[in-house]
């Protein structure tokens, strides 16, 4: 099967992209030749990826809230339009389908933004549990573009390029609307960078302009492209985990720190007395992130060792570049996870982390 091209397809080759399969059956950039370069100009200038491959849900109806409450374990209707919630999708048995995002566009008007390879399952799912209910759920993936600005140098290069919105104001979890090159875009405080950053929704006949735009006025702040690979590695700094390598359907939000997000208390949705059960009974295994002594990566499922004995296992490992130091994340038995417990993996010396190891008190996200 033919993989699908995202907007920015051609902008991004003309820059030097290498491309490769990113799930949802798009193409799109793992890297512009040098991650750790795109990693460190992102943490110290400005970066843009092309985020268009990530699905883009489109809800309304006057049922359209109760749907969104049905479908998340957070609470859609303490959202107000105007704001952005992170949430898990769960399967009746309390599976982890997808975590994801959910804007608020209007009373009865939503917008939930799934991972790339989650895109089609969250859109099906979406539509059959819309059946019977006055919502209107539409995969508008194709008609938008996704990049997304992120760096300490994001709200200066943006506000010079929309100044019909107050970018100084708009707070973590929010959104706005303004004009950048004539074209109307949204403008959301979110990202998975751990910068202040901003994710831009663009008329996808409308892209190359924004992108051109972009790049124009970029180069006076440092602005930078970067892909999935660097992507990753920001995220690791920030111990944000990933669906598809640090959780899947075989676990509940509980097993990856996620559970503060459940809103138990406003009433039933999928997934509610599987989780309450999780809850009571209490889970054996935590998601944690590791520091190694060495300097050389280990291949995910990698065992994580303690005591002479296996503890769990390694998730995703890579350079954390900011730190110059190797850093994984990894499921292992509850007992072990605390902050600075010792472990091994390959024989190599690793300490446990439970908070992030890059801006720990999240400074930077609150700019």
């Amino acid at each position: 099967m033919t993989l699908r091209r995202t907007p920015f397809h051609a902008l991004a080759s003309a820059l030097g992209a290498q491309m490769g399969p990113v799930g949802g059956g798009f193409l799109n950039v793992h890297s512009y030749g040098d991650p750790r370069a795109e990693h460190l100009n992102t943490r110290a200038h400005v970066g843009v990826q092309d985020l268009s491959t990530m699905g883009k849900i489109d809800i309304k109806g006057p049922e359209a809230e109760a749907l969104v409450n049905h479908l998340i374990v957070n609470d859609a209707a303490r959202m107000a339009p105007g704001q952005a919630r992170y949430a898990s999708v769960c399967a009746p048995d309390g599976g982890i389908m997808d975590d994801l995002t959910v804007f608020r566009l209007a009373s009865e008007h939503f917008l939930m933004v799934s991972g790339s390879r989650n895109r089609l399952k969250i859109r099906d799912w979406a539509m059959h549990h819309a059946m019977g209910r006055r919502a209107y759920v539409t995969d508008i993936t194709a008609a938008v573009a996704f990049p997304t600005v992120q760096g300490p140098q994001s709200r200066a290069l943006l506000q010079g390029l929309i100044p019909d919105a107050d970018l100084t104001a708009l707070k973590r979890w929010s959104f706005a609307h303004g004009h950048l090159d004539g074209t109307r875009v949204m403008i959301s405080r979110t990202g998975v960078t751990g910068e202040l950053g901003f994710e831009l929704f663009v008329p996808a006949d409308e892209a190359a302009g924004v992108w051109n735009a972009l790049f124009q006025a970029g180069g006076a702040h440092g602005l930078r492209p970067y892909g999935v690979l660097a992507m990753f590695t920001l995220g690791l700094e920030k111990l944000y985990p990933a669906h598809g390598i640090d959780m899947d359907e075989s676990l509940t939000p509980f097993h990856v720190g996620t559970d503060a997000f459940i809103k138990f208390d406003k009433g039933d949705f999928i997934g509610r007395a599987a989780l309450m059960r999780v809850r009571d009974a209490g889970v054996k295994t935590a998601w944690v992130g590791l520091k190694l002594a060495g300097d050389t990566p280990v291949p995910a499922l990698t065992p994580v060792m303690a005591e002479g004995r296996k503890i769990g296992h390694v998730t995703y490992c890579d350079h954390g570049f900011s730190l110059g130091a190797v850093l994984a994340s990894a499921h292992i038995e509850t007992e072990f996870a605390t902050e600075g417990a010792k472990v091994s993996l390959l024989g190599q010396a690793a300490t446990v982390a439970r908070k992030a190891f890059f801006d720990p008190e999240g400074l930077r996200l609150r700019s």
